[in-house]
């Protein structure tokens, strides 16, 4: 397919996957760090990684030292953003954590009426947390995080407040957990001109099974359980799941597979790899550095880059 091919269907359908331009906020659904995006998003059940506050608040509770994460991803176009997660306990108090999540559109040409180009400006959305994560009894853990987002086009800005909440329920033994979260619950306290816009309200509920006599660890998450739908088993129509495989405590290979957007992004009768996600994980010394790329069938692929340690 030709450059200018692709970057027909990206405009054309970059809306619907990423940024929706009805809908301001709509860049907190998106995975930032690439552990979870190589796993399809399947992340709300995970328990020993910082960028799971942006899953699920509850999954911190328990993590090792003080784990601090940062990550990158390169969009299509001159579209990127980042992420930077950590995690600290304080003791016999509970688990706190902070995070951001940064998305900058690039530059845009600014013209008057008559098209004659007058300057440049830029549009980015920031978002800002901090989360808490306790017990609620054994192996049952429950968080909370709160956020302010901020979106600024050129001189124009809209702000907004949020709090996720989530659930946890392992079984150590088993190596087997259960997830539950309700993120991005709470409203706009200032919009774009007087265009009143409601926040990505996302429920989640997913599981995460490692296997005793495998180097394996499967995730699954149904996503977006709070959309409307005609029947209650519609509910968990939009899922996602991958597969995390340890081939050495340096080295570990991910998959997933994302079954809304591979129906979105098919054109006409094929679809091509839309939908997988593939990454790797490398482990060196205290630091981790992890890669993953998505694909979006005809119009290209995602990459994402991070890097993770421990204090």
């Amino acid at each position: 397919m030709s450059k200018i091919a692709k970057k027909t269907l990206f405009f054309l359908l970059f809306p619907i996957l990423v940024i929706n331009a009805q809908k301001t906020y709509d860049f907190l659904k998106l995975d930032t760090s690439p552990r979870a995006a190589a796993l399809a998003g399947s992340f709300v059940s995970n328990i020993d990684d910082p960028n799971v506050i942006f899953y699920n608040p509850a999954g911190i509770y328990g993590t090792d030292n003080t784990p601090v994460s940062f990550s990158y991803v390169n969009h299509l176009m001159d579209i990127s953003s980042a992420s930077v997660s950590a995690v600290h306990q304080v003791e016999d108090i509970g688990y706190f954590s902070a995070g951001v999540r940064y998305m900058s559109y690039g530059s845009f040409v600014e013209a008057d009426e008559f098209g004659a180009r007058t300057g440049e400006f830029n549009a980015s959305d920031i978002a800002f947390q901090v989360g808490y994560s306790n017990q609620l009894g054994e192996n049952f853990n429950y968080g909370i995080n709160a956020k302010y987002i901020y979106s600024s086009i050129a001189e124009y800005s809209s702000s907004a407040y949020a709090f996720d909440l989530g659930l946890m329920y392992s079984f150590p033994d088993d190596d087997f957990n259960i997830g539950f979260a309700a993120l991005n619950l709470g409203s706009q306290m200032s919009s774009y001109i007087n265009t009143k816009e409601e926040l990505p309200l996302d429920v989640r509920f997913g599981i995460s099974k490692g296997f005793r006599n495998l180097p394996f660890t499967f995730y699954l998450s149904f996503n977006k359980m709070s959309d409307k739908q005609d029947n209650f088993g519609d509910r968990f129509s939009q899922f996602t799941f991958g597969g995390e495989i340890k081939l050495s405590k340096a080295l570990k290979l991910r998959l997933g597979y994302d079954n809304e957007k591979r129906k979105e992004l098919k054109i006409g009768s094929t679809a091509g790899l839309a939908g997988f996600n593939f990454g790797v994980g490398i482990t060196i010394s205290k630091y981790s550095f992890d890669y993953a790329i998505t694909s979006l069938g005809q119009i290209g692929t995602i990459s994402r880059l991070g890097l993770s340690t421990a204090f």
